[in-house]
């Protein structure tokens, strides 16, 4: 059983949800989500910069 959501389900949700929260809450969740995905994007680059660039194995530490 596939059901999708067609052009009308969809914008009688967002409806729904622009009445629950109101427009000012659903800007400021907004961009908080745009916040948070740029500083998981940021910490993927970091941990990528300290890969080394050969193929050699990481020092061990004892």
């Amino acid at each position: 059983m596939n059901w999708r959501p067609g052009g009308w389900e969809i914008l009688i949700v967002l409806l729904i949800v622009l009445l629950l929260f109101g427009p000012g809450r659903i800007s400021k969740i907004a961009g908080e989500l745009g916040q948070s995905i740029k500083s998981f994007r940021d910490g993927l680059t970091k941990k990528d910069d300290n890969k080394p660039e050969s193929g050699e194995p990481p020092a061990e530490t004892k």
